[in-house]
């Protein structure tokens, strides 16, 4: 897997995640809403912990600077 999030996109993602997290945690969301919103904040925290999201492959897209690209 070659990366293509740049450290801004992996920090974006976070702050999301987290504030989907603490939203839910105090009750601001729920029902499916929540489940759904959940859902895609531990997707957020996966993709950026490996910095690859599958979504950017088929569209060619990399937000990652040509130097961290190439490892």
């Amino acid at each position: 897997m070659k990366k293509n999030m740049g450290t801004a996109d992996k920090g974006i993602r976070i702050v999301a995640a987290v504030a989907i997290a603490l939203l839910y945690y105090f009750d601001v969301i729920s029902g499916t809403l929540a489940y759904v919103l959940m859902a895609l904040a531990i997707i957020f925290l996966i993709t950026s912990l490996f910095s690859f999201c599958p979504l950017y492959k088929p569209f060619g897209l990399s937000t990652c600077k040509t130097k961290e690209n190439k490892s």
